[in-house]
């Protein structure tokens, strides 16, 4: 969220401070004098009672108080105080002989300390001080934090326009890979049609949705580091081709690792979407609930695509008998719930993207 392009006014406005001692005649006679600053003074007797005021009133910036008190004495206040309120300026009152007492004060965390007997120009000058060291220490950090903001909005800002590039060249290397074949080309957009629709009927947020789409655009992408003898072989693979094949799951997750940031169900599609239920498929074999339910989703999907899709080493199966070969691997190879979604998302199989000839 971008920063106001002015401080707040806890930094430029100060009308409020606290005095805190506990012989009333000492307390009227500070309020007088810091009234000539414009500060309205609110008293304490003591320092439990101004912690009290303090927690009523958090955002008071200037606390004058007494060394010598009941209960809790200026010291202990003083280290509350910038414990609970660290954004409060405190000059602590001392004696002349209390030196040593006033340089502890200091490195409790006092910004100043003023000596009795208390004379009027010292202790509104020691206030100026105080409250100036306060505004400067506060724009400062309000500064700071500005510039971290805009620093972290800019490389956001860089590393969302890095990734649309990252995304359209990838997409262009899908298309570039599809066009390639003859057989396959449309097959990574009709999966996302198809997934797209599966996850609509199973009632997932857009969010899902958007990665789902896009990680069935996707799937393949690891192909692009399969030889083209092993993709367009019009025969049966060898146990040496087929390996070849399952690796394209494990390149395209490393090549699309720069999105797992923002995009981690992509990656679970494109690695996990050969997974099988019963766990024979791969390259994980996992089983079940362990295959991230998005993978699920585009497995059905690529799947059907692929048997009715004309390829070198068979003819598209008819889409009555693709219907019901993902009926029958229900439970092995395919989540019941997404067959489920799948059918009522097509109910009219005429409406059914299918690849051409």
């Amino acid at each position: 969220m971008p920063l106001p392009s002015i401080p707040p006014a806890s930094v430029a406005e100060v009308t409020r401070c606290l005095v805190v001692d506990d012989d009333p005649m000492v307390r009227r006679t500070l309020g007088r004098i810091l009234a000539r600053e414009g500060l309205t003074a609110v008293e304490a007797e003591d320092g439990e009672q101004a912690l009290a005021l303090l927690h009523d009133e958090p955002s008071i910036p200037l606390i004058v108080t007494d060394l010598h008190m009941p209960r809790l004495d200026g010291l202990g206040l003083l280290r509350e105080a910038c414990r609970r309120h660290p954004d409060a300026a405190v000059l602590v009152v001392t004696g002349v002989a209390e030196v040593k007492t006033a340089v502890e004060c200091l490195q409790a965390g006092a910004m100043d300390y003023l000596s009795k007997p208390l004379l009027v120009e010292e202790v509104l000058s020691r206030v100026r001080n105080a409250l100036e060291k306060r505004r400067l220490t506060l724009e400062n950090r309000w500064l700071q934090q500005r510039y971290r903001q805009e620093l972290e909005d800019r490389l956001a800002e860089l590393g969302h326009r890095n990734q649309e590039m990252f995304l359209g060249q990838i997409q262009m290397a899908v298309r570039m890979l599809e066009a390639k074949d003859e057989y396959t080309r449309g097959h990574s957009q009709r999966v996302a049609r198809y997934s797209l629709a599966i996850g609509r009927m199973l009632g997932l947020d857009s969010t899902l949705l958007d990665q789902i789409k896009l990680g069935g655009e996707l799937h393949d992408i690891g192909k692009i580091g399969t030889r083209d003898a092993v993709l367009n072989k019009a025969g049966p693979l060898t146990d040496e081709e087929f390996e070849e094949i399952k690796r394209h799951v494990l390149v395209g997750e490393e090549i699309l690792e720069p999105l797992r940031r923002d995009h981690p169900a992509v990656l679970e599609i494109v690695r996990y979407h050969h997974e099988h239920l019963n766990g024979r498929g791969f390259p994980d074999r996992l089983a079940g609930d362990a295959i991230p339910f998005v993978a699920r989703i585009v497995s059905v999907a690529d799947a059907f695509d692929a048997m009715t899709t004309s390829r070198a080493y068979r003819a598209p199966r008819p889409i009555v008998e693709a219907l019901g070969e993902l009926d029958r691997c229900v439970g092995t190879q395919f989540d019941p719930m997404v067959v489920g979604a799948f059918h009522r998302a097509f109910p009219d199989p005429a409406q059914l993207p299918i690849a051409p000839g």
